[in-house]
């Protein structure tokens, strides 16, 4: 069964409308325009829409909250500065359809990033990204919340990466909330609760690894 975390971001992100309400900042987001929502959460799908538009346009589009009657150069220069910041120079003037799934999966975090929101929603952000990538979309992450004062939401089934970077963890099992709180809240009954194993979780130069038994 379904533990409800995509939900739960397109609930916030104004795509599915809960029954109850939800309030960021006091705002009633049921209330808010899709336009002002743009403007404040910036949202990462776990798949992209498979097109023929080059990815600096596909980035450019996470401008689209912002464009009046044309694209401006702060525009141009935000998605430029994304897409070094990512490290995907190379990919800039090649099409969405000619993209490996984890190349992809960069893109759509760049725009996310070039809409520069408030709030970061990350649905498994790193899917189809292999060992070095996914350290390197975390570590960015990371950074954005540290430097750009922005705070982000992701949802991911490692839970090894989210203990390593999260300030603070949610667990949700079957559309309920199960455990909430810092790194901490994690321990042996937890796993064994959630998600039915046997689990050590160790510690080491500030790192936290749950090794589970085989």
């Amino acid at each position: 069964m379904a533990s409800g975390k995509t939900a739960l971001l397109k609930c916030l992100n104004g795509i599915l409308k809960p029954k109850g309400a939800i309030y960021v900042e006091k705002m009633d987001m049921k209330k808010l325009e899709p336009s002002e929502i743009a403007k404040k959460f910036g949202y990462v799908p776990q798949r992209g829409e498979i097109n023929f538009l080059t990815v600096f346009d596909a980035i450019l589009l996470g401008r689209k909250p912002y464009l009046r009657w044309d694209v401006s150069e702060k525009d141009i220069k935000i998605v430029e500065e994304t897409i070094k910041m990512l490290k995907i120079e190379h990919l800039a003037i090649r099409k969405l359809n000619e993209l490996s799934g984890g190349e992809l999966q960069l893109v759509l975090i760049a725009r996310a990033f070039a809409q520069q929101p408030k709030y970061l929603l990350l649905d498994e952000p790193t899917n189809n990204l292999d060992i070095r990538n996914q350290i390197e979309v975390m570590r960015l992450i990371k950074r954005a919340v540290e430097e750009k004062g922005i705070s982000a939401l992701v949802t991911m089934h490692d839970i090894n990466l989210a203990l390593n970077y999260a300030e603070k963890i949610l667990l949700l099992k079957n559309g309920k909330i199960f455990a909430f709180g810092s790194r901490d809240v994690i321990n042996s009954e937890i796993l064994n609760a959630v998600y039915g194993i046997k689990a050590e979780i160790l510690r080491y130069d500030g790192r936290i690894l749950v090794v589970p038994e085989l």
